[in-house]
Order: C-alpha cells, then sequence, then structure tokens
C-alpha cells in the first residue's frame, strides 16, 4: 500500500515503487500481526512479525547490520547482530512490557523446527524490538501473549494493513495516531531490477513538528505542543540487492534521514533503531567450506541505495500516520489520525 496514488498528501519520489508499495516486494519477505484492541479494558496493543524468508532462518542466515540511532530503547538481539552481520529468526515488533514474551515466544518457535539447538549446536539469537504505547495502552496489564505471538508469525504473508494494527495499535507519532507503516523502491543495478523495502513501527517527534514533503502539517490548534521528544521508532529494510553486512550497516544509518525529513530531531527520550537486511547473501550454519562466498556492492556506486532507503523509510512514516485512525484510550486519552487536519 504505501501511500495511495489519489491521497491528500504525497513525496517527491525519484524512484519507482514496488508492485504493492510494501516491504514484501522484497521476494520471500512476510509480513503479519495480531491487534489486541478492547475499548473497554484500555487494551491497545498487539504484535508484528516480520520474516526475512520463508526457509529455515536458523539454517540459512541473513546478513544484517543496525543502526542504533538514539538508543533509549529495549529491543534484544542487536548485541549480536553487529558482532557477526546476520539474523537467524523472524524480527518481532511489540510494546516495551511484552519484549520478554515475544523473546520466549520466539524461543520455542525456533527451538521446534530446530532441534539442534541448545544441544549439538549454539544457542539461538531472538530479535524483538518495542516501543512504548502506555499512552493509549494499558500496558502494565501485559496484554500481550506467546500465542499472539505465535499466531503473527502464522499470519505473515504478502500483504498486511498499515496504520493502528499490530504492535502499532497504541503508537503516537509527531502527536497524532502513529502506528505501522511501509513502502518499497526499485533499484536498477547492472542492468536488473532490485528492491527496497521498509516497514516501521512509528511512534516518536513532538506535536507541532510534523513535515510532509517539506511542508509543516499544522496540528498545534488541536494537539497542544509536546515539552519533549520520547516515544521511539523501529524501522526495519529489507532488500534482495547483494549488500555485506557492513554496506548494511551503513544502509539502516541512513533511515535517520527520513526521520529528520518527517520533522525528527532524534530526541534524547526516544529510541531509534534501525535494522537492514539482505535475503540474498545469505550465512549457512553449518558449511563444509571455511570460505564462504557472498557478493557486495561496489561502495563508489552505493550512493543510489542510500537514496532509495531514505526515500522508503520517509514514505512508510507518513503511510503510518495517514493509515491510522483516531483513537480514545486509557486515562480518557484521545489521539487523532492525520486525517482530521487535511
Amino acid at each position: 500500500m504505501g501511500l495511495p496514488k489519489d491521497c491528500e498528501v504525497s513525496i517527491r519520489s525519484r524512484f519507482k515503487k514496488g508492485e504493492r508499495n510494501l516491504i514484501t516486494d522484497v521476494p520471500g519477505v512476510k509480513v503479519g500481526h495480531v491487534t489486541l484492541k478492547n475499548i473497554e479494558k484500555d487494551i491497545h496493543t498487539g504484535v508484528t512479525a516480520i520474516l526475512p524468508h520463508t526457509g529455515n532462518l536458523f539454517k540459512e542466515k541473513v546478513l544484517a547490520g543496525s543502526s542504533v540511532i538514539n538508543g533509549f530503547g529495549k529491543s534484544v538481539g542487536l548485541v549480536q547482530i553487529e558482532e557477526l552481520g546476520n539474523i537467524e529468526t523472524p524480527i518481532i515488533m511489540t510494546n516495551t512490557f511484552g519484549v520478554g514474551t515475544a523473546m520466549n515466544a520466539l524461543t520455542k518457535y525456533m527451538l521446534k523446527d530446530n532441534l539442534d539447538i541448545g544441544t549439538t549446536t549454539g544457542t539461538v539469537n531472538c530479535v524483538v524490538t518495542e516501543c512504548n504505547d502506555g499512552e493509549l495502552n494499558d500496558i502494565r496489564g501485559m496484554h500481550v501473549t506467546e500465542e499472539n505471538v505465535l499466531q503473527a508469525l502464522e499470519n505473515c504473508g504478502d500483504v498486511f494493513e498499515e496504520g493502528a494494527v499490530g504492535s502499532g495499535t497504541g503508537m503516537i507519532c509527531m502527536g497524532i495516531k502513529g502506528g505501522i507503516g511501509s513502502a518499497s523502491r526499485i533499484v536498477s543495478c547492472d542492468g536488473k531490477d532490485y528492491t527496497i523495502g521498509a516497514i516501521l513501527m512509528s511512534n516518536f517527534g513532538m506535536s507541532g513538528n510534523l513535515m510532509i514533503d517539506g511542508r509543516r502539517i499544522d496540528t498545534e490548534h488541536t494537539v497542544p505542543r509536546s515539552k519533549a521528544e520520547k516515544g521511539s521508532v523501529i524501522i526495519i529494510i529489507a532488500t534482495d540487492i547483494p549488500l555485506n553486512e557492513r554496506q548494511l550497516k551503513r544502509m539502516a544509518k541512513r533511515a535517520t534521514v527520513a526521520l529528520s525529513r518527517t520533522g525528527s530531531f532524534l530526541g534524547n527520550g526516544s529510541g531509534d533503531i534501525a535494522i537492514a537486511f539482505s535475503n540474498t547473501n545469505i550465512m549457512p550454519h553449518y558449511s563444509e567450506k571455511n570460505i564462504i562466498d557472498t557478493k557486495m556492492f561496489h561502495d563508489d556506486a552505493i550512493d543510489k541505495v542510500f537514496e532509495a532507503t531514505a526515500e522508503a523509510v520517509e514514505e512508510a512514516v507518513i503511510s503510518s500516520i495517514y493509515h491510522a485512525e483516531t483513537v480514545k484510550g486509557i486515562r480518557g486519552k484521545e489521539v487523532f489520525a492525520l486525517k482530521e487536519f487535511l
């Protein structure tokens, strides 16, 4: 989806969009949600799962890199991504107090199909990311269950909803309703088209700072200006371009450009984290060879990859708030949708 062609907002695009304009335009990538919403009980939360490919991720790891843009966060699995440069599990997004539950569920999910984990080989590095949805959700109730995580994994497919769904159900971005957003871009290299896709959980920024395509959106007449930028954003970038782990880390850093374009200055209390992976370069868990053949991009030609990444993430931010609806949450707090201001 991303932003529809006929919607009230748009961003200038130098690159062609993918067929669905979703991260799942990258071949093999799948996304699934579980949305937990009970207005009477102030529950506005959920789980979103991303599969880097549909095979056995522990046996066939994807090369990856991460960028902790601002480290006010509680995600798990980033240390090993930094050290080894790969991902060996699906990626889970949820709320802050759901991280432990999601970690347990994802571990069990991986153990089920890999009897060697913890016996004849090492353990597994589960990747679970989070944002704090406590402004709208009864976060202290810890409503996310292991079954919700496993169901999100089961729900993974090519097409998924954006806005206030899955892990984005209770998120707030720039003082208005945030959530899940996605977009994709096509990059031509050596006579072949490749895809860069992004999905994010937007929960960052100060009210009154929202920028769309260089234009400030006036929300202050309805939403009081924030005293501080806090919240967080989790950004997942996927590609089928053969990049190595160093280049993927550089790619993840370019998400910062998109946050700045949409009005963030990466405030003290915002946990802003980007993870990038390529499912073309596969690292086998077992190998008879000591030397593994992988491809990489020529660094002097990589600028178009960086530019397309920034563009996809920027549209994903705007798409997350465009598709979200007004929500009234815990303690009577009401957060308006972007469409209320257009």
